[in-house]
């Protein structure tokens, strides 16, 4: 059972079957003291194990820590208090616990292969194992290579982050090394985004709805923008962002991937390999992104980070506008843009239609004033939407207002059930589902378009904190505009008559 924590505690679901694994998991988890295993991973296992999504557990935290299995329980216990969104069940951390062990990374394969063996065997049924790689991208070979070393492969799946490389030689590079060891279906290479609720809903609403799916395409569609501005600034993540940037950070791994939900073709089943290859014919379509379509930005006194070049030219926000050269979609332009330190932290998809190609409205009637009509989905973890629209103002006479109509999760007072990004990708992981994962022939594309922009990358330009980018970001999307800052504010779904 499923019990919603979160200020309504009377509200119980059933877990759907076939959600979970059938089988308990072995869960190997490399990086485990790091700052992503004690902000999401542990609180997300937490609650898959205690809510009864998983039938049975054990789970082996390895990093460079030399800890016991005692002080490696205190940090989970830690994590789960300072990050769980959902109120801790003593009884239930009693039983997630006790089944919880470490092995020090120098200790191993040998150890951390006994350590997995005596896992399955408390077990006592036909298990399977799943290894989280936690690392950053330096370490992931490195483990790669002990869980080899250690006779883990077979039974497996292994989950690694993002980046897969930082080009197309170094991804092909990171691939090839990676099919040494494991195949490619026991592969699952996880983005956040796709695990988000929002993510899934896009496939919903495309092709559940026979009012939307026939006018997704170019006849319809004037333009599309995804727009994931950050108001955070880097943290401690100063010496890893100064080798990526937000390109890679960001718009590879992520916004990218988000633009294949929303422009693939409609799959023949919902399954995992339909769905993958739909993308994978989307990233086949975009043609190579031209520097001249890019903006890249940089935040006045980035330079002055810890572990930044003081002449660095890492962009911390990126603009650009892509095509994707097929039927349905030639000649619309995607916009995307992100960045660190801007006045908004928002993670949107909106699309803009054609406008009628002649107006019976008098001039002066409003009609047109307000931009195009849109369809805007909100990606974050409690997703809302909204479509707007020219309605007549009440009164004499023939004036018109932008109007709109929106949906938010809480809607449907389900909110309880949304599952975080890394508790669905986790559970899809264990399942074997690849459909909200990434391909090593789709990222290798997506590094192959990347290639003139990384080869020949515009130069950046100063933004201040809190603001929108730089100016040249207007120029890019002219004669459209940018979405965001949105002229109405999301509906507080809490409000009484909003």
């Amino acid at each position: 059972m499923i019990h919603d924590n979160q200020g309504r505690g009377e509200q119980v679901a059933k877990i759907p079957p076939g959600v979970g694994p059938r089988h308990p998991q072995v869960v190997v988890l490399v990086g485990a003291t790091g700052d992503l295993s004690r902000r999401k991973l542990l609180p997300g296992l937490y609650h898959l194990c205690s809510a009864g999504f998983i039938p049975d557990w054990r789970i082996i935290g390895v990093s460079l820590d030399d800890i016991d299995a005692e002080a490696f329980r205190a940090i989970a216990r830690g994590a789960l208090t300072e990050f769980s969104t959902r109120k801790v069940d003593e009884a239930h951390w009693a039983s997630f616990a006790e089944k919880l062990d470490y092995v020090p990374l120098a200790a191993g394969g040998e150890v951390l292969r006994a350590a997995v063996e005596r896992a399955e065997a408390s077990l006592g049924a036909e298990s399977r194992r799943v290894h989280y790689l936690s690392v950053p991208p330096s370490a992931a070979l490195p483990a790669v290579r002990l869980l080899a070393e250690g006779g883990l492969v077979e039974r497996s799946r292994i989950i690694m982050e993002k980046p897969f490389g930082t080009d197309l030689a170094s991804a092909v590079q990171l691939n090839a090394r990676l099919h040494e060891v494991f195949a490619e279906e026991q592969i699952f290479r996880i983005d956040h985004f796709l695990g988000k609720e929002p993510a899934q809903n896009i496939l919903a609403f495309r092709f559940a709805n026979g009012l939307f799916e026939p006018i997704w395409n170019r006849n319809f569609i004037d333009h599309v923008q995804i727009d994931v501005p950050e108001t955070l600034g880097l943290g401690k993540r100063s010496a890893f962002y100064e080798q990526t940037g937000a390109y890679r950070d960001m718009v590879v791994t992520h916004l990218f991937q988000i633009l294949g939900f929303m422009a693939m073709e409609p799959p023949t089943a919902l399954e995992p390999a339909p769905i993958s290859e739909e993308k994978n014919k989307v990233f086949r379509s975009m043609r190579p992104i031209d520097p001249k379509d890019v903006v890249r930005g940089q935040y006045a006194g980035y330079r002055e980070e810890p572990g930044v070049d003081p002449e660095s030219d890492t962009e911390t926000l990126i603009a650009l506008k892509c095509e994707i050269d097929n039927w349905r979609w030639a000649g619309v332009p995607f916009f995307l843009r992100t960045g660190k330190r801007m006045a908004e932290g928002q993670r949107i998809i909106s699309i803009a239609f054609r406008e009628p190609p002649k107006s019976m409205f008098p001039a002066g009637s409003g009609v047109g004033a307000q931009g195009p009509d849109h369809l805007t989905f909100d990606l974050a973890d409690a997703s809302k939407m909204s479509l707007s629209f020219y309605g007549k103002r009440p009164g004499p006479g023939m004036r018109l207002d932008k109007l709109s109509l929106q949906f938010a999760m809480h809607d449907t007072g389900r909110i309880g059930d949304v599952l975080e990004a890394y508790e669905r990708l986790i559970l899809d992981a264990m399942r074997g589902d690849h459909t909200l994962f990434t391909t090593a022939e789709g990222i290798e594309r997506l590094w192959e378009v990347s290639t003139a922009l990384l080869e020949s990358p515009p130069p950046v330009r100063l933004y201040p904190p809190g603001s929108w980018g730089p100016k040249s970001i207007h120029q890019l999307v002219a004669p459209h505009a940018w979405r965001l800052p949105f002229e109405r504010a999301w509906r507080d779904p809490n409000t009484t008559g909003s």
